[in-house]
């Protein structure tokens, strides 16, 4: 059971954080939140008829829930559904390879988003569709490639979510797409033949229904006679002055300014029996107000596309703000008083029939939850974004046989992308971007596995068997070989192009110390050991290519155990200037520091990719915000610190270890100092730390794990004492 806990504890917080929230909500509005589309659901729920403007589908799960108890246990289990589906997102990433804690952030955008718990307060459904979702997910995702089996049952749950919600319709697009491209399935007919049991299994639900619109209403269709997405996308934009319509059009052209145009409004006009105005005898108003909006296309049709991406890059807002032309974002706030979106007495009315009491909102509760919602407590649409990103990055990686982390990570882009763009083709609302919570964050979560994929083989306990064989070569090299006080460590990879220049101006002493260098080559195949053994440099070839942090590693212990009380490093490409290293060394000796680290932003930069410009102050915000601390630079090479303190933080990572030695410091409580450097171009050779999508994944994961173990965990934590 320890075990466990252990291993799911960063779930376990936020899970318990997501249940708090929603215990709150539950108890702040009895027995239920009642919006608009509420009383449509509870009005159908006896008729189960096909012809309204919601689909019968969350009916069908709402008519036995109030069988058995009131809107206040319909409440309590979409609660609950939240909870689950949250730990179901856990469960697919951690199955798909995710790490437990990157998988749990994945799950904490549905546990603490303050919307979230809103809607599921709320007799909507918003829950079910999301759960749909999230099965969806599983049935493509789970195992591998998918077989027809499991795409037909996936076609089934698509439909099912067309019955819950209309824009589930949309889903069929990345479905399709899916699974033709899995494993270059569009190449075989069974590819296809899949493409088609989806298809199949997804009309079966949604033609017998669209069948019963018909029988009622007279059309085909998923919902009743009211409402036009096209005539309320139009209506919005359309310059009626200088369109040339029909009198009978131009009743249809809204009077409002356009700046002032809600196109919700439009949408449902056709609800107001007095919508538009007087008509030619036996005209179809239906009808007309799709004509006007085709004439309004044909010549407007950049204005309606620059207000549909304009709604779809709202979703990405860091904000939550809404303009005079959305749907007012209180609609999905807390509030504290009891929102009427009904004739007084009709709330009281249906709350009386299903729970026998009143409504009520318990204020301290309302204002806490009100507050937690709009200061803070809610997942930025930037973020969503960036996790969309991270999952659509994977296809500059590499495909590998059976890579089921990337493939998921696609599809759950884009199938979150998808939904939120048919939602803005629709309206804007904060309330169609709820169902990305499922969907982007999974997605964030797999990009960030796949990216990452490369690099997160750990090192072993020092020393493992490379470095048994590294200090083997070191000791047949330089047998009873005694360090300096002041020793540069430097990790060589194929540097045997710049080595040389670094080595030749690398100084003798540095305030009254002699300075030695130990070159570690880190499994390299060229002259850099021969290079820097004729420059006087000691050296240690390990027999097998690891990385700069395993090279690292290995060189602060051997120079530790060979008489080294302070250690410098720097890189062999002649990146940083040698001369500089007296004011790294000179805060070890006056003992005001026990690690010092250069900073190429408080001194002089060359860059040479904008890319890692940026990286470099990102990194810098994510380690200073991590930490507390006011740091500049995280990557900087050339370093000075305590040898015994470079021996003492667990460093298990090969590469990208620049963040785990410098957080590995400050978790333990050492003094660590920036000082102003200079960072040249490269002057020979090439990097080795790959493009800069995956090294910045890859750095970004040893540093929120690092700080995990070394803040969260606090594995190995201790008060660092300044050294004699």
């Amino acid at each position: 059971m320890t075990a466990f806990l252990r291993r799911h504890a960063f779930l376990l917080v936020l899970l318990a954080a997501g249940t708090t929230l929603r215990v709150l909500a539950w108890v702040a509005y009895q027995p239920a939140l009642l919006y608009i589309d509420s009383f449509r659901y509870l009005d159908n729920l006896h008729a189960l008829r096909a012809d309204g403007l919601n689909p019968i589908g969350y009916d069908l799960l709402l008519r036995p829930l109030l069988a058995v108890g009131g809107l206040s246990l319909v409440t309590a289990i979409q609660h609950l559904g939240g909870l689950a589906i949250a730990v179901g997102s856990y469960a697919l990433a951690r199955r798909l390879g995710a790490r437990h804690w990157v998988s749990a952030l994945a799950a904490a955008p549905l546990l603490l988003d303050g919307y979230q718990v809103q809607i599921e307060q709320n007799i909507m459904a918003e829950l079910l569709f999301e759960a749909l979702l999230l099965g969806l997910l599983w049935l493509l995702l789970a195992k591998g490639t998918p077989n027809w089996r499991r795409i037909a049952l996936a076609g089934l749950v698509i439909g099912l979510s067309v019955l819950v919600r209309l824009i589930g319709i949309t889903l069929a697009v990345p479905f399709l797409l899916y699974v033709l491209a899995a494993g270059n399935a569009w190449r075989s007919w069974r590819g296809w033949r899949n493409a088609a049991a989806g298809l199949l299994a997804m009309l079966v639900v949604v033609v017998p229904y669209a069948a019963e619109v018909k029988a009622q209403t007279g059309k085909w269709g998923l919902s009743g006679p009211s409402g036009s997405m096209l005539y309320g996308r139009t209506a919005a934009v359309a310059d009626c002055a200088n369109l040339r319509l029909d009198p009978a059009l131009m009743r249809f052209c809204p009077t409002e300014p356009v700046e002032n145009r809600l196109v919700d409004n439009y949408t449902h006009a056709d609800l107001d029996p007095a919508w538009p105005g007087p008509l030619p005898p036996g005209a179809d108003k239906g009808a007309l107000a799709h004509e006007f909006a085709i004439d309004v296309l044909k010549v407007q049709w950049p204005d309606v596309a620059a207000s549909i991406l304009g709604d779809f890059a709202k979703s990405f807002q860091f904000t939550r703000d809404t303009a005079v032309t959305d749907v007012p974002i209180d609609r999905w706030q807390f509030q504290l008083t009891y929102p009427e979106f009904a004739e007084p007495g009709v709330i009281s009315a249906v709350t009386q029939q299903y729970d026998g009491r009143n409504p009520k909102v318990d204020e301290p509760i309302a204002v806490f939850l009100r507050d937690y919602q709009i200061n803070g407590g809610f997942v930025p649409g930037a973020v969503l974004g960036f996790f969309a990103l991270l999952g659509l990055l994977t296809v500059l990686r590499r495909k590998r046989p059976r890579d089921k982390a990337r493939s998921g990570a696609l599809f759950a882009a884009g199938t979150g992308l998808f939904l939120l763009f048919a939602s803005a083709v629709f309206e804007f609302s904060w309330r169609y971007q709820l169902p990305a919570l499922v969907l982007l964050p999974v997605a964030g979560a797999l990009g960030f596995t796949t990216l990452t994929a490369a690099s997160r083989r750990r090192l072993g306990s020092f020393p493992d068997a490379v470095d048994e064989g590294a200090l083997a070569d070191f000791h047949g090299r330089h047998p009873g070989a005694k360090l300096s006080e002041l020793t540069v460590v430097i990790a060589a990879y194929n540097e045997a192009g710049g080595i040389g220049q670094v080595l030749e101006k690398m100084p003798d002493e540095c305030l009254g110390l002699p300075v030695d260098v130990l070159v570690v080559v880190d499994g390299g195949t060229d002259d850099t050991a021969a290079i820097a053994e004729d420059h006087g440099a000691y050296v240690c070839v390990a027999p097998t290519n690891r990385g700069q942090g395993a090279a690292l590693r290995l060189g602060y212990h051997l120079a530790a155990e060979n008489g080294a009380k302070y250690i410098v490093t720097t890189d062999g490409d002649g990146q940083y200037d040698n001369s500089e290293m007296a004011d790294l060394v000179a805060p070890l000796l006056e003992d005001t520091a026990d690690f010092v680290t250069g900073s190429r932003r408080l001194g002089h930069e060359e860059a040479d990719s904008r890319m890692r410009w940026l990286g470099v102050r990102v990194f810098a915000w994510l380690a200073s915000l991590l930490t507390w601390r006011h740091i500049t630079d995280t990557s900087f090479g050339f370093r000075s610190m305590h040898a015994k303190l470079a021996c003492e933080i667990p460093l298990n990572e090969p590469q990208y270890q620049s963040s785990e030695l410098m957080l590995g410091a400050t978790a333990r409580g050492a003094r660590v100092l920036e000082r102003p450097m200079s960072m040249r171009l490269r002057k020979a050779g090439k990097s080795k730390k790959g493009g800069s999508v995956v090294y910045g994944a890859n750095y970004a994961r040893v540093m929120t794990g690092t700080w995990w173990r070394g803040y969260v965990l606090r594995r190995g934590r201790k008060r660092t004492g300044r050294a004699s």
